[in-house]
């Protein structure tokens, strides 16, 4: 299978299949260290990245806002000093789509590039 990270997000529709367990059972090691939350009965994956000051951290969280505006896939983002929460899930459709493991694997890419 492809690197996720070099996958291009497709839009997703209201409508659109959420992930199956089969698919997440295959999806989810390839982003080992992103945790499946549920929240309000929604399944996001969520990840706290840490950095050594403010700057940083706000740099590294405009660098994943880029790449959401790139992609048309936009992720929840919590700044504070020396870390980045990001949060991503398919609104339109309420849980996770193949798009939301993609754009985590373009996460950690980008924190890879950014140590």
């Amino acid at each position: 299978m492809e690197d996720l990270a070099n996958q291009k997000c497709e839009a997703c529709q209201p409508g659109a299949p959420l992930v199956t367990p089969k698919q997440m059972e295959i999806l989810k090691p390839m982003i080992p260290q992103w945790k499946v939350v549920v929240v309000e009965e929604i399944n996001q994956l969520h990840r706290e990245f840490e950095f050594e000051d403010f700057k940083n951290a706000l740099d590294f969280a405009n660098k994943v806002g880029e790449v959401a505006e790139t992609e048309f896939h936009h992720p929840s983002i919590l700044v504070e000093w020396g870390k980045v929460k990001v949060c991503w899930w398919t609104h339109k459709i309420g849980g996770l789509h193949r798009t939301d493991f993609i754009m985590a694997a373009k996460t950690d890419r980008l924190f890879k590039e950014s140590a």
